[in-house]
């Protein structure tokens, strides 16, 4: 049955499944001299949140970036239901942004715009919706955000905290299947932090997507993961659940672990 225009889908949630909905492979990027990646794989599970962890500059944004067609890879194959997102069109890598959405570090709100105005812009790019529709899908996706009534304000006039809600809204607001988010913790006191974590279990459960979580923050990458993976010298060196993580032996895991924990 077809979804409303005027309403957010609440799919069931859907227990992670073996189904790769996502594959990296082989993928080798540099940015000059800087070798980035040199033969990464890496599959997500449909249904699941995986989180990547890894040092400062390791690439971990760039694999979100090469997903949605901002970077491409210089050898291997990024795909999304085993179609290469990284031999697409920009009319084929449109369609792909009405399924997969990435909620930026710094939100990436545009501050000419009021915070309705933000969120509508992705519908108005994708979506032909009436004028009611579109204020409907923005109050309905600002309430799941914990964020109703600021529909008005100006991206200026809110937290750090409320800023990363109304990128998460604006993100949302297409009814994507997949949702990407780098570093959604920086910046915040440790309550926006707890919010945020809240929000991205709040994703899986109401909406049923697919995510991938890059952070630095352990706490949250433990809050918020069914899965994690550690990027390290170019390539994907530890997958498993947050409690194979936690007891992991793995010298580059338990360095990495240790340094947060200290």
């Amino acid at each position: 049955m077809p979804v409303s225009a005027t309403e957010i889908t609440r799919r069931a949630p859907e227990p992670s499944s073996e189904e790769p909905v996502i594959r990296f492979v082989e993928l080798w990027k540099s940015f000059g001299p800087k070798k980035i990646y040199e033969g990464l794989n890496l599959d997500v599970k449909k249904g699941e949140t995986l989180t990547i962890i890894g040092g400062s500059g390791s690439g971990k944004s760039v694999l979100l970036k090469c997903l949605i067609g901002l970077m491409y890879p210089d050898q291997g194959q990024v795909l999304l239901h085993e179609e290469n997102v990284a031999q697409m069109n920009e009319k084929q890598l449109r369609e792909v942004r009405k399924r997969v959405s990435m909620v930026f570090q710094g939100a990436a709100l545009f501050d000419s715009l009021s915070v309705g105005e933000n969120i509508a812009y992705p519908l108005n790019e994708h979506l032909k919706l009436s004028h009611d529709e579109l204020t409907e899908r923005v109050a309905r996706v600002l309430k799941l955000v914990n964020l109703p009534g600021v529909e008005h304000m100006r991206p200026s006039d809110l937290s750090g905290g409320m800023r990363k809600r109304v990128g998460l809204a604006r993100a949302i607001a297409i009814e994507p299947e997949i949702i990407l988010y780098d570093e959604p913790s920086t910046g915040l006191d440790p309550i926006s932090t707890r919010v945020i974590d809240e929000l991205i279990l709040s994703m899986k459960e109401k909406l049923g997507c697919t995510q991938i979580v890059v952070t630095h923050d352990m706490d949250s990458a433990f809050r918020v993961s069914d899965r994690m993976a550690m990027l390290a010298h170019r390539k994907i060196v530890a997958q498993g659940t947050v409690a194979e993580f936690k007891a992991s032996t793995h010298p580059d895991v338990r360095a990495f672990l240790d340094a947060r924990a200290s």
